[in-house]
């Protein structure tokens, strides 16, 4: 550690003694209709408390630049005739980045009275503009700002309303007391695999986000009643957008922190063209740091490292936009039982080796295409990929000798084609359809000892397909009242089921500052591909595929929201959910097992024979305080009551072992200006989480240690919940400004207070004896990074 700070030191005095004189930069950006996407000429743009006043007009593609602006905080005010005004604050403006603005703006509906329309505060509001209850919109600068996501979009929603996150050594989503696996992943029009490092095919998390919070732009969240355009998703929908690179100066950044050493670099193809590139590449730091002195406490070292990229390329308007975009990430990691010591949290046994690989990629082409200024058609071409290898070896009492317990093989190649299309009809109605064709390739084999034989549990290769199509109208009775509405269709080819699902929601601004929201929708989802090709063997030693015809698991949930923006820069946000869950699969036989408890572990649990004959049911409360940053600080604070329940084969309701009843955060941080010039800043961050403890089943002390193994009590499967969950996180950063480079300097200190939250309990067949294993305790990590 010693060696890293020395380093950090180092760097801080070389840049104390770089003689800087104009702490300036510019502000260029797009700005586009909200509904058709097409850029808008004469928009005016200005610089907020500048003097004199610093401004500029939009050209024929939309584009504006603000030059030779000092750094800091700053802000912008835009205004078109026919347009809600917006303004843009405490936007981030550095010496070693050029800002770039994406702006999308509303076309106002004319009504016979006259109407003030106020500027609105730029994330009141989420990115998709049919999107009506349980969505917000987020910056990459909150995944920087906020303590404990260390740079991971899924640990920044984490700290939203409505959400928690399944243990600290994973960044799963559980949103309102789904599955995580009930998450859609988005990424530039593209539904995309687990983005995530060591994720198993089917679940949508892990310990390391592959998604790079430096190539990132302003992107959506959603957490339920989601619009008509995505499907196979029952809790939410994390719609991401990977912004452009700069299309007229070269820049270059470098960064080491959690996520690993980094390098990236962006610009322009040629300066007199509009093309751009962006790419950045990233290899895993705990592996190097473990080597140099630094211990961060882990039985075992995980190495990781991915690739990102986009390339871009707008024509104008006689051939449209072309972008090319990819995502890649490879891991592994040994989990060995020689490693394991009282208290670890990694899930490997005492008895048992685990070796572990993952692999995950997805690259897609993008046409963007305007008919007019009102008509836009986007096509797009991807393909994606995952593999997961596990080898499970199984140690005799002695640990000198082995057997290969389990060994398993699994990939999944998806060739998805997608086609949008977007007419706005009038400022007070836009049509939208598309087409979601996949068609996926699959390979899946593995085997089990037992017995002194191998038993086949998967052995398929083959392909099949999921189409969705999808419609959805916006209509804006007035300035005060809109509709959302659509329908989502779904055939899943491999057991030709389909799915028909309706859409539908209501904004009413009962005032400038406030407003009621509804919304309502049927919500269905595939099975993880594994579990349609679990075999069963049959007494005359054939095997047969018992999920085949497995259908959509579906819901139906309906939402009502209150937003209230009482004073600027605040708002307080209410909203009450009932989600009912209905075709689950559920054993054939009477059991507690049901496919909502899925993605609580590292893997999917595979079982033969299910039918869709289960049910469940989510219902809960949501409030949100929030101030915006602004005056040099801000303060966010969530809470969420709830139930989640659900019914097996068996026809008892138990609680789904997401079922913590309650989850709250509080974040607070500030901003100081160490310098007049905003040369040096000064950033501290911090957040308290509570959160109901983990359901589990409980293990039976006395038949375990009679048989040797883990016997578990499933009558009375998650009755109980481990202790309740809390930690605080602490976050201290100092940003400087030279002339042309910024550097940042970061320690984020998790569980300040090493509180032991549990995360399970498991039986210890060396010792015969039930031991408690513990999350993350006190985890201590720097960042540095620098833009130039």
């Amino acid at each position: 550690m010693k060696g890293f700070i020395s380093f950090g030191i180092l760097l801080f005095t070389l840049s104390l003694n770089i003689v800087a004189q104009n702490f300036i930069q510019n502000i260029r950006g797009v700005i586009t209709d909200k509904q058709s996407q097409s850029p808008l000429l004469g928009v005016n743009v200005v610089l907020i408390n500048s003097n004199p006043i610093i401004g500029a007009t939009t050209d024929i593609e939309g584009k504006f630049q603000l030059s030779k602006i000092p750094i800091g905080r700053v802000g912008v005010q835009i205004t078109y005739i026919g347009y809600n005004p917006m303004v843009l604050n405490n936007l981030v403006l550095t010496t070693g980045k050029e800002l770039i603005l994406n702006v999308s703006m509303e076309e106002t509906v004319n009504t016979l009275k006259d109407v003030n329309i106020v500027a609105r505060h730029d994330k009141e509001n989420p990115l998709n503009e049919m999107a009506t209850v349980s969505a917000r919109s987020f910056s990459i600068d909150e995944t920087n700002r906020y303590a404990g996501t260390i740079g991971d979009p899924s640990r920044m929603a984490a700290n939203f309303a409505g959400v928690s996150v399944a243990g600290d050594s994973r960044n799963d989503i559980v949103i309102r007391g789904n599955s995580p696996m009930g998450l859609l992943w988005r990424l530039d029009g593209i539904n995309i695999p687990n983005p995530n490092h060591f994720g198993s095919l089917g679940t949508t998390g892990g310990p390391v986000s592959i998604l790079n919070n430096n190539l990132l732009d302003n992107s959506d969240f959603m957490t339920g009643a989601f619009p008509a355009e995505y499907g196979n998703a029952l809790s939410g929908a994390f719609d991401l957008k990977m912004r452009s690179g700069n299309n007229k100066k070269r820049e270059f950044m470098g960064q080491v922190g959690f996520n690993g050493f980094e390098v990236g670099a962006e610009g322009p193809f040629k300066k007199e063209k509009n093309g751009s590139y962006l790419m950045n590449y990233r290899y895993s730091t705990i592996g190097v740091m473990e080597k140099i002195g630094i211990k961060f406490g882990f039985s075992s070292i995980p190495q990781y490292q991915d690739l990102s990229f986009k390339i871009d390329l707008p024509t104008g308007t006689k051939y449209g936009r072309f972008t090319l975009f990819g995502i890649g990430g490879i891991s592994y990691v040994a989990l060995l039982a020689k490693n394991k010591k009282p208290g670890d949290f990694t899930l490997v046994q005492y008895d048992q080796d685990v070796y572990y690989y993952s692999n995950m990629g997805v690259t897609g082409f993008t046409h963007t295409y305007f008919y007019n200024d009102k008509t836009k058609q986007t096509i797009s071409l991807a393909v994606s990929g995952t593999e997961n290898i596990t080898k499970l070896d199984s140690l005799y009492n002695n640990k000198q000798s082995s057997i290969v317990l389990y060994g398993g093989k699994a990939s999944e190649i998806k060739y998805s084609f997608v086609y949008n299309f977007n007419k706005k009809l009038n400022a007070s109605n836009t049509l939208n359809f598309g087409l979601i064709a996949d068609m996926y390739h699959y390979n899946y084999a593995d085997s089990f000892y037992v017995v002194n034989r191998y038993i086949t549990l998967k052995k398929f290769t083959g392909n099949s397909s999921l189409i969705q199509s999808y419609v959805k109208w916006q209509h804006k009775f007035s300035n005060k009242l809109t509709l959302n509405t659509g329908i989502h269709h779904q055939q899943f080819l491999l057991n030709n089921t389909m799915v028909i699902e309706p859409r539908v929601g209501v904004k009413w601004n009962v005032t400038q500052k406030q407003s009621i929201s509804i919304g309502a929708g049927m919500h269905s989802q595939l099975q993880p591909m594994s579990i349609y090709f679990y075999e069963t063997q049959n007494i005359d030693s054939s095997y047969t595929k018992t999920n085949i015809n497995l259908g959509f698991s579906k819901s139906n949930h309906v939402v009502l929201a209150y937003d209230n923006a009482f004073a600027l820069n605040w708002r307080i946000k209410t909203e009450l959910y009932y989600q009912y869950l209905f075709s689950i699969p559920v054993e054939s036989s009477p059991s507690a097992y049901s496919v909502l408890n899925a993605g609580a572990d590292f893997y999917i649990p595979t079982v033969d024979s299910l039918k869709n004959n289960g049910t469940g049911k989510n219902y809960g409360i949501e409030f949100t305080l929030e101030r915006f940053f602004s005056k040099n600080y801000y303060l966010l604070v969530t809470a969420s009551l709830f139930d989640s329940k659900y019914k097996g084969s068996d026809g008892i309701e138990r609680n789904t072992v997401f079922n913590g009843n309650y989850t709250t955060n509080a974040l607070a941080g500030a901003e100081f200006n160490l310098d007049k010039d905003n040369r040096m800043v000064l950033t501290i961050n911090s957040k308290v989480n509570f959160a109901g403890g983990k359901r589990y089943i409980p293990l039976l002390e006395a038949e375990s240690q009679v048989q040797h193994k883990a016997v578990y009590d499933y009558a009375h499967a998650f009755e109980n919940r481990y202790p309740d969950y809390s930690r605080v996180d602490f976050k201290i950063g100092f940003k400087l400004n030279s002339k042309k480079i910024t550097q940042e300097w970061a320690f984020d200190a998790q569980n300040i207070f090493n509180r032991k939250n549990v995360f399970q309990t498991v039986y210890n067949p060396q010792t015969n004896k039930m031991e408690t294993e513990y999350q993350w305790g006190f985890f201590p990590m720097m960042t540095y990074r620098i833009l130039f």
